[in-house]
């Protein structure tokens, strides 16, 4: 197994690939929390969607696969509506150390809106209406995008965030963390 310092630098040096490629990156914590700014693929009805993709790295990682989840709503049938969290094998089950963060946003994720598996749903809504009446689905997805996955969208989220934030400033980190704020 690889030492300690091997993981960090590994992890370190994913996160500069993203960060020099046309990702925005947004560092919360810590290099280990962060906050990817990820584009629709193109002939989807996600294409002019932006959302902001939360990714935690284990400090096991690349060995351990991150932890992902979309903050602003996205329909999907294998994304959960409410949480953002994402039901992808790849990521969840497949992960190997040859993968790197520059995969999930270039490969997995545009794969994972283009191709959804409605067999194996987080959110049985969206699953019934790709299956059943992709046109209604289609629909659906372009109505999320337009709320909630604009330029404006996060603008508005970002200053509802720092507004929330700074409310629990009150508290010492320690409490904010007990209390899972």
């Amino acid at each position: 197994m690889a030492s300690p310092s091997a993981g960090k630098r590994r992890m370190d040096n994913d996160i500069m690939k993203l960060i020099e490629s046309k990702h925005e990156v947004i560092i919360l914590g810590g290099l280990n929390e962060f906050q990817v700014k990820f584009f629709g693929p193109r002939e989807t009805p996600y294409e002019k969607g932006v959302w902001k993709v939360r990714v935690h790295l284990p400090d096991t990682y690349p060995f351990k696969s991150p932890s992902i989840g979309f903050v602003n709503k996205i329909y999907h049938p294998n994304i959960d509506e409410s949480s953002g969290a994402v039901c992808l094998d790849v990521i969840n089950q497949a992960w190997t150390a040859l993968y790197d963060l520059s995969n999930i946003f270039e490969c997995f994720l545009p794969q994972l809106l283009t191709y959804p598996n409605p067999t194996d749903p987080l959110n049985r809504h969206a699953a019934s209406l790709y299956l059943h009446e992709r046109d209604k689905y289609d629909s659906k997805v372009i109505e999320y995008v337009q709320r909630y996955a604009t330029e404006e969208a996060l603008r508005t989220a970002h200053i509802e965030s720092s507004d929330s934030e700074s409310s629990m400033s009150d508290y010492s980190e320690d409490e904010a963390r007990d209390m899972d704020i």
